[in-house]
């Protein structure tokens, strides 16, 4: 373990400068707003749905510099880090459902990944003014439908841009920095620069990434309106850790905790680029009108592999190399209005088009089981040329509305008609044929989704007040799709689910507290979960689902200083209708099983004590309930706790913090891989960072 520390002189006269300019620490809204269920600016008390909303502020305050940190003290998420994405990525839960299409990913208003898998592993959190949370379907306002969540993260407008410089220096090699710029103003136009580079390194051996990332914001008044043009550029390089084999029912004791199976220098390395316009324009008294273009062009270079025998006989691992290139094109035009003081309206047309092409090849290779002897790309030929072609097109019409029945009720309701297309071609040459095996196939569907909700005050005096709500949610989405997986041409059916929820939302004592306390039941149709045929990892189709549970939230503010949060959810996920061949060559009907990685209880207690000058100290302790590893529940895992903390320094203008995440070094497993059979990701080990920050 390497923690080196340097002084950081450049950036530390940087901090006196800005300090005797008389830097500020920025003071939070006083009231808090989400746009993700309603495309509205309103307080989420007042919609049926569960929104959590985490303030730039507040994550400073926390030292959250990560999605997985970030949402660390959210009721019924869970982000695990790492998975097949690599360790750049995370795999997110909601409502007790692990799979990593099943939520929405919304970056500025626009699906981050596009037709595609959400583009975790290029996520930065630099520039963020919130971050807004909601468990639940999100089947009317976005062309790519969620089943279970939202993570949209909203960045600041570059008039509102402080100027910020950070360093940051870590255990494992790991380390950073990056600069937030507002440029100077001239003719109308607005403009801001952030510019980062961050180096992750961990315990596991030939396992880091670097990320590097440019985004380029610009608002310009002209036309009676607004332009928005903005520029994302982010590059991902990755040593990718080995998922932990289980052998029976239990994870195996054979291989070494930290050992990497991977090719010798293998990597899983992304480029995305994005371009996104806008125009914001009144549309008569009361109308807003919004128009949203974005394109994004992604590459994934990929050269990696995974032990598919607990032996020392050769072969006992399967690599794969590949190219996988993304186009995606989204567009988005609506109008919000309130044609009276108590109803708003949105009507909206968007299309969502992905084109994906994958190529490349696998094959097979020996390496020892605690990670040494593995051979280089040279010395592992491919066995088998594989392309696989993908296009979809989501085409939408959607209408929204919002209305106040009487001063303590609202309603609201909303509809989307959505054409979904998909063609989908492959070819597979094996070495040694001439002819190569080819198949296509396409699907078309056509499907209303919709939802609808109500807020109902029951209790207000003064500022507190009790809010009860409910909603219903029916959405549909194409199966996802991973170009890594199979060179399959048969498209999978397409998921649908019809949730509902109720719940309670509650500010007291002045609004100094914050409760709800929801429950849940979604019944699903066609999850997708990976398996194996004849050894090759496959995605299905696995019948019907039930997910049902409760979720609590808190938050209590003390005083300004001094904030707490609470967070505990049941969750109880289980096949209704499912019936598999374990490569036995019999069905097994899973009906009553849980659902693989799915813990009954989730647990998070937090408090940070944050002056605007002075000593500034968190404590966080999560705790994630037993697991079944497998679907037929044979192979428990026990549950655990983890703790982060962090002690820092804050003046004016700048801020010097020492934090550490999983405290206590617990390496249990956090999501199951999709490609190697039977096997793991462990939480990282333990993680220790020096953070300055220096606003100007």
């Amino acid at each position: 373990m390497a923690f080196r520390i340097q002084p950081p002189l450049p950036l530390l006269a940087l901090c006196l400068v800005a300090s005797g300019l008389g830097a500020q620490t920025p003071v939070p809204p006083s009231a808090v707003v989400e746009v993700t269920a309603t495309r509205f600016p309103e307080d989420p008390a007042k919609v049926p749905a569960s929104i959590t909303v985490y303030s730039a502020r507040e994550l400073a305050d926390r030292g959250a510099t990560d999605l997985r940190s970030a949402l660390a003290l959210a009721a019924g998420v869970y982000v695990a880090p790492g998975g097949d994405g690599g360790p750049a990525s995370s795999v997110p839960e909601f409502w007790g459902l692990k799979e990593f299409d099943a939520f929405l990913l919304v970056l500025d208003g626009v699906p981050w990944g596009g037709a595609f898998n959400p583009a975790l592993s290029s996520l930065s959190l630099e520039g963020v003014e919130r971050i807004e949370v909601q468990r639940g379907a999100a089947p009317v306002l976005y062309g790519a439908t969620s089943f279970v969540g939202v993570i949209h993260v909203i960045r600041g407008v570059p008039q509102d841009t402080q100027g910020m410089a950070r360093l940051a220096l870590g255990t494992h090699g790991s380390g950073g920095a990056a600069v937030v710029l507002r440029l100077p103003a001239a003719a109308g136009v607005d403009s801001s620069l952030i510019v980062d580079h961050d180096r992750q390194g961990f315990a596991d051996a030939r396992t880091d990434f670097k990320r590097s990332h440019l985004l380029w914001q610009n608002r310009i008044q002209a036309l009676d309106g607004v332009f928005r043009v903005n520029l994302e550029a982010t590059a991902v390089d990755q040593q990718p850790a080995s998922p932990f084999v289980r052998v029976g029912k239990a994870l195996t004791t054979l291989v070494p905790l930290d050992a990497n199976h991977n090719p010798a220098g293998a990597f899983l390395n992304d480029r995305r680029t994005a371009l996104t316009l806008g125009y914001d324009r009144a549309a008569g008294g009361s109308a807003l009108w919004t128009t949203t273009l974005s394109g994004s062009r992604a590459s994934q270079d990929v050269f990696r592999g995974f032990l598919t025998d607990v032996t020392t006989s050769a072969p006992n691992a399967h690599g794969f190399r590949e190219r996988v290139d993304l186009t995606d094109l989204y567009f988005d035009s609506h109008l919000t209005w309130t044609p009276a003081a108590a109803l708003k309206v949105v009507a909206g047309v968007d299309h969502l088009h992905g084109q994906g092409t994958g190529r490349g090849g696998d094959f097979d290779y020996f390496v020892k089981l605690d990670g040494s002897g593995a051979p280089a790309s040279a010395a592992t030929p491919s066995q088998a040329d594989i392309r696989v072609d993908d296009q979809r097109d989501f085409s939408g019409v959607y209408g929204f509305a919002q209305w106040q029945v009487a001063p303590r009720l609202v309603l609201e309701g909303g509809l989307r008609l959505t054409r979904a297309k998909e063609t989908r071609g492959t070819s597979l040459l094996d070495l040694g044929a001439t002819v190569p095996e080819t198949g296509r196939d396409a699907r078309t569907t056509t499907a209303l989704s919709g939802s609808a909700g109500a807020v109902w005050t029951a209790w207000q005096a003064g500022e507190d007040r009790v809010n009860l709500f409910t909603g219903v949610r029916s959405t549909f989405k194409p199966a996802a799709v991973d170009f890594g997986l199979d060179s399959e041409a048969t498209i999978l059916k397409p998921e649908t689910a019809t949730s509902y929820d109720l719940g309670v939302k509650a500010d007291l004592l002045g609004r100094r507290l914050s409760l709800e306390v929801s429950a849940f039941l979604m019944d699903f149709k066609n999850l997708v979960v990976p398996q194996s045929v004849n050894g090759a990892p496959v995605l299905a189709n696995a019948g019907t689902e039930r997910f049902q549970g409760v979720e609590l939230g808190a938050r209590w503010h003390f005083d300004r200083d001094l904030t707490a949060r609470l967070a505990y959810s049941y969750h109880d996920t289980r096949f209704r209708d499912y019936a598999k061949d374990f490569g036995d060559g019999t069905l097994t009907q899973l009906a009553g099983k849980r659902l693989e990685m799915s813990p009954y209880h989730l647990g998070a207690l937090g408090l940070a004590y944050a002056p605007v000058r002075g000593l500034t100290a968190t404590a966080e302790l999560s705790y994630t309930g037993a697991v079944l590893l497998n679907q037929r529940n044979t192979a428990p895992s026990p549950g655990y706790a983890t703790y982060a903390a962090s002690l820092g320094w804050r003046e004016r203008a700048w801020e010097l913090r020492l934090s550490g995440q999983n405290l206590t070094d617990q390496r249990k497993p956090v999501s199951e891989s999709e490609l190697g059979d039977a096997q793991y990701y462990l939480l990282p080990g333990r993680q220790l960072a020096l953070r300055l920050t220096c606003r100007f």
